[in-house]
């Protein structure tokens, strides 16, 4: 038995969600055996809920009669509620999702060509502390569950046609996911299910702004993820600027755990730089990151800041961040530019729950 909220994937009971809810890998099964019915009936549900994206209990039409009049009698299939859904003309979607104890988390779904990625949250808040992310400036408040991550994953699901299956997952939304790895890998491995949402592990990148001992225990346990790295910054001065944590860690400690997932997984490295104006977007900026690459075999994806209300942050222009480009590219770096998406509805990780915060 755990305190934590459980969701979809478990399917709780909403009277003892109020107490105690059943253990996510066994609850439902637990509950079956206790009326006499057959353990597969639990795959079958879950097969409704991730795979058929069924609605309602009843909807489950292969299942008895009266085990669908008990389940809905004893548990609720959505533990969220959709607080703000908002639409933007390049077909991104973002949800506010409140949680059954109030706090809120968002979630995106963005469109490109045939791809239908998500980004997910792995905590209420952060405590990385980024000066210039929107996630962070309350702190952490506490980690989610493994019902609530997967439960993101359904919800944007249920915004596709029918048609139409989710092909990537990115956590890469509120928190800081290798802080949450106990609860984030059983999600994880929930949505790689052939019999549910099917996606791939080379399909799901984990990001985070780099935690040598969350890389290696990530290596240790399920090197088939791609990693992508926040760094922000190339020398240890003004990264620990931008992200305080890095003053405990040292971008060299970063660096070598990387190498290290690289060497487990065979998979190449992403580094994420987001570039602010006048702060870390200069041509000495990029000689500085292109020396920190080396010769390793990874991908620079360069982010341009989405302006957040209320933050002193500033997006870069278009010369500088052509100049910072073309640094990278003349020293053989592989780089990418992230290509805005969503900037009307405040896609940005964590602007619609400040936002929605701040109306109230």
């Amino acid at each position: 038995m755990t305190a934590e909220p459980a969701s979809l994937d478990v399917v709780a009971p909403p009277a003892v969600q109020q107490r105690h809810v059943l253990d996510p890998a066994s609850g439902l099964a637990v509950w079956l055996g206790q009326r006499g019915q057959p353990a597969w009936r639990a795959a079958a549900i879950r097969r409704w809920l991730h795979g058929r994206r069924a609605a309602s209990f009843a909807d489950m039409t292969d299942l008895p009669r009266d085990l669908r009049a008990d389940l809905d009698a004893d548990f609720r299939i959505w533990t969220t509620t959709i607080a703000v859904h908002q639409r933007a003309d390049d077909g991104t979607e973002k949800l506010l999702l409140q949680l059954a104890d109030g706090q809120r988390i968002e979630c995106v779904l963005l469109r490109d060509g045939d791809r239908r990625t998500v980004c997910i949250s792995s905590q209420v808040g952060c405590a990385m502390g980024c000066v210039f992310c929107a996630s962070g400036i309350d702190g952490v408040i506490r980690n989610l569950t493994t019902g609530e991550i997967v439960e993101q994953l359904l919800r944007l699901a249920a915004l596709l046609p029918a048609d139409e299956r989710l092909s990537h997952i990115v956590v890469m939304g509120m928190g800081e996911p290798l802080a949450n790895l106990d609860r984030l890998l059983p999600a994880l491995a929930e949505a790689q299910d052939p019999q549910g949402l099917g996606i791939s592990q080379r399909r799901i990148t984990v990001s985070t702004v780099g935690l040598p001992p969350g890389i290696d225990r990530l290596a240790a346990a399920n090197p088939g993820y791609h990693l992508a790295v926040s760094l922000h910054a190339a020398d240890d001065d003004l990264r620990t600027r931008l992200v305080p944590v890095n003053k405990a860690i040292g971008l060299a400690d970063v660096m070598s755990a990387a190498d290290r997932y690289w060497e487990t997984s065979g998979r190449r490295l992403t580094f994420e730089y987001v570039l602010l104006g006048g702060v870390n977007d200069s041509p000495d900026h990029a000689a500085d990151l292109a020396r920190l690459m080396g010769h390793r075999a990874a991908l620079v994806n360069v982010i341009p800041y989405n302006t957040v209300a209320g933050m002193p942050w500033k997006e870069p222009t278009q010369h500088a961040r052509e100049r910072f480009l073309d640094v990278l590219r003349d020293a053989g770096i592989n780089v990418q530019v992230r290509r805005r998406k969503g900037a009307r509805i405040d896609a940005a990780c964590g602007q619609l729950r400040r936002a929605a915060a701040q109306a109230t």
